[in-house]
């Protein structure tokens, strides 16, 4: 491989590099654009030289980031993740269309995606989605960089704003129990009981099926999770994590909750003329029997939450409650991470560690029944430390 210099005009060179293409043995020039005095023009065509031969430099290319999003979605998205991730990728990438699509891609610095994401914030998008935005731009530039069209990924330099710190409501024992007093005979009362009970998803609750349920053991398999989108509508995957797939023990309240929620459902198929519910059928089900769309779920809430005044439960408050309930008793991480369906205990500790309190006081007493004692009593005089 090897490189010369032309002056363009004074202080101004192009560096020609002659390199043999590996594919079909012809040779190729790159040319490269300098300014500089001749000695510096001449490290840095050594440079370029050192670089391609190491395999680092990339060839070049005047593909757009619109046309390189289009390439990604095609052959990464659609491949690799959910039809609702899917989704979200899609939303995100358009953002990411308006305000750079024109630019190669190439081209594209820590600062273009900086000034970017202070456009998104001018224009009162939520820090939360452009965080959003920035994890599936880091994904698909990174992409880029796996594929060898560009050599560096420039939103690794680029920040997104921080997310405020907004702790989800955990309710107190009471608290929860005055929650499902005031919403007893509403149609979301078994499915917060439920939620409570066992701190499973909302998506995991709604598509249980009866044969999911085995009231005479009192266990629930969870071993699906619903899905909603507008490239198919509803429905039915694998649970979030390998480790979503799990069989709860139910407390005796869920128990009779499920059992009531049944009769009734049974007696208004009856009066419907539809017969009893068959065991593929789901446990939260609407007239004609199907799933009920998580969506609807998700709008709902919030109209029940301010009809019985507390507007401030959301629907993943009864799962943190449920994880807050149980390590406030003393159950063990791991068992709190199996009911939960997480991938890993350090998932469940990054998220809970704050509600392990007083463990370091009886580590000390426990220390100091084991050697406290015996050490204090031959210890004699003064220590300096």
């Amino acid at each position: 491989m090897r490189g010369h210099l032309r002056e363009r005009s004074p202080g101004h060179w192009a560096i020609v590099i002659d390199v043999r293409d590996p594919r079909t043995g012809k040779r190729k020039r790159r040319w490269h654009s300098f300014t500089g005095n001749k000695r510096q023009a001449q490290v840095e065509c050594a440079r370029l030289i050192s670089e391609m031969e190491s395999g680092a430099v990339v060839d070049p290319s005047r593909i757009t980031v619109a046309e390189f999003l289009d390439r990604f979605e095609r052959d990464w998205v659609d491949v690799h993740v959910s039809a609702a991730s899917a989704a979200r990728y899609r939303d995100a990438l358009g953002r990411v269309r308006q305000h750079l699509g024109n630019v190669q891609l190439q081209k594209v610095r820590p600062a273009d995606i900086a000034a970017f994401y202070a456009t998104l914030t001018r224009t009162g998008l939520a820090a939360r989605t452009i965080r959003l935005i920035h994890n599936v731009l880091h994904r698909a530039l990174g992409q880029a960089k796996a594929w060898d069209v560009i050599r560096d990924n420039p939103a690794d330099r680029a920040r997104a704003p921080k997310i405020p710190d907004q702790e989800t409501l955990m309710l107190q024992p009471g608290q929860a129990r005055e929650l499902l007093e005031r919403l007893r005979g509403h149609s979301l009362y078994t499915f917060a009981a439920l939620a409570l009970h066992i701190g499973a998803r909302r998506n995991e609750l709604l598509a249980l099926r009866w044969r999911d349920v085995d009231l005479d053991a009192s266990k629930i398999t969870i071993e699906q999770s619903l899905e909603q989108t507008r490239a198919y509508g509803i429905r039915v995957k694998a649970p979030k994590t390998r480790k979503g797939r799990r069989t709860i023990s139910l407390p005796a309240a869920a128990v009779e909750a499920l059992r009531a929620h049944w009769r009734a459902q049974q007696e208004q198929r009856l009066a419907l003329g539809l017969g009893r519910s068959p065991a593929d059928s789901p446990v939260f089900a609407n007239l004609e029997g199907q799933f009920l769309s998580p969506n609807a779920i998700t709008k709902a809430w919030p109209v029940a939450m301010a009809a019985i005044e507390m507007p401030a439960v959301t629907l993943h408050s009864l799962r943190h409650t449920h994880a807050s309930m149980l390590i406030a008793s003393g159950v063990d991480i791991l068992t709190v991470s199996r009911r939960l369906g997480h991938s890993s205990p350090t998932i469940t500790l990054s998220v809970y560690a704050h509600l392990i309190g007083g463990t370091d006081d009886r580590a000390a007493a426990i220390m100091d029944a084991a050697l406290g004692s015996k050490m204090v009593a031959s210890g004699g005089g003064k220590t300096d430390l």
